[in-house]
C-alpha cells in the first residue's frame, strides 16, 4: 500500500485525534470497517488529485471512495482539522520556525460548481456562483487560520474573524501567542474603521492606501500570503469547490493548511 499519501509524520499526528469507532459488533459482525488510516490516504488522493469520490482508486488507498468520503464528513464534524493544524503550528514554533511578528492577509476566489452554503455571485468570474479562501499567514507564508465565504463578500468582513480563528499557539513556555505584532494588507483593507480595530488588539495596521500611487514597499512583505495560496491551488481539488456542504471544502482546506505546516517542519531537519 502506497505511503507517499500519508506518510508516518503525518499518520501520527492525525492518530491520536481521531474520534473513537463505536466497537465492533462479535454476534452479527458483517464486514469489517476500513482502516482509518487508508481512508486518510482516500480524503488526501481526492485533496491532490481532485478526482470524484467513487472514482478513489481502492487498490492504491485501501478504501472505497465512499467510505473516505465519509470518515471526512464525520471527521470534519469532529473538529479534527483544526485541532490537527494548531498542533502542528506549535511544533512550529517550538522549532523557531513561526514568526508572528508580521502577517499577512489576502483573499482568493473559487469557482462553485455544485452551489450550496458560503457561496454568492463572483465579481472576478462575470457573477457566476463562487466561494472565497480567506486566509492569514506569517513573515514565512505559514498558514495561521483560513476560513471560507461566498464569493462576494469583501475580504475586509472577515479580517476580525480571521484575527479570532488564530488559536493559541504553545510550543515555549510562557503565554501561548495568537496576535500578530504587525498585519500587512492591500488597498482592499483600506478602512479607518478597521484600522481601529487592529490598533485595539495591539495589532499595529500596515495596509496600501487606496490612491496612492504603487512602491510603497508593503508588497515586500504581503508577497508570502500570495505563495501560500499558490501553495493551496497545488491541492487540485482546492482550485474549484465541489463540496456541497461548506464545512467540508472548509475541512479539505484546513487539512491543506496542516499539510503545508508539515512540510515546513521537514525541511527544517
Amino acid at each position: 500500500m502506497s505511503d507517499d499519501l500519508v506518510p508516518d509524520d503525518l499518520w501520527e499526528r492525525v492518530a491520536p485525534l481521531l474520534p473513537p469507532r463505536p466497537p465492533w459488533r462479535r454476534r452479527y459482525p458483517g464486514r469489517l470497517p476500513a482502516d482509518d488510516r487508508a481512508a486518510l490516504r482516500g480524503i488526501v488522493y481526492v485533496l491532490r488529485k481532485n478526482v470524484s469520490w467513487r472514482d478513489v482508486p481502492a487498490e492504491r488507498t485501501g478504501c472505497s471512495g465512499v467510505t473516505a468520503w465519509r470518515r471526512l464528513r464525520d471527521w470534519t464534524e469532529a473538529g479534527v482539522w483544526p485541532r490537527l493544524h494548531e498542533v502542528l503550528l506549535a511544533e512550529l514554533r517550538k522549532a523557531g520556525l513561526l514568526d508572528m511578528d508580521d502577517c499577512a492577509i489576502d483573499g482568493s476566489h473559487v469557482r462553485a460548481l455544485k452551489g450550496g452554503s458560503h457561496t454568492g455571485p463572483s465579481p472576478v468570474d462575470r457573477a457566476r456562483p463562487g466561494s472565497k479562501h480567506h486566509l492569514i499567514t506569517d513573515r514565512h507564508g505559514t498558514p495561521l487560520a483560513v476560513s471560507l465565504t461566498g464569493g462576494n463578500r469583501h475580504g475586509v468582513t472577515q479580517l476580525t474573524p480571521l484575527l479570532d480563528a488564530i488559536p493559541r499557539i504553545r510550543g515555549l513556555r510562557g503565554r501561548p501567542r495568537h496576535r500578530p505584532g504587525r498585519l500587512f494588507a492591500d488597498r482592499g483593507y483600506d478602512f479607518d474603521k478597521y484600522r481601529r480595530i487592529l490598533r485595539a488588539r495591539g495589532i499595529t495596521p500596515k495596509i496600501a492606501r487606496r490612491g496612492v500611487p504603487h512602491g510603497s514597499g508593503l508588497g515586500k512583505t504581503r508577497w508570502v500570503v500570495e505563495r501560500t495560496f499558490a501553495w493551496l491551488h497545488q491541492f487540485k481539488r482546492l482550485r474549484i469547490r465541489y463540496e456541497i456542504r461548506a464545512d467540508l471544502h472548509l475541512g479539505l482546506l484546513q487539512l491543506a493548511c496542516s499539510i503545508i505546516c508539515l512540510r515546513r517542519l521537514r525541511t527544517s531537519f
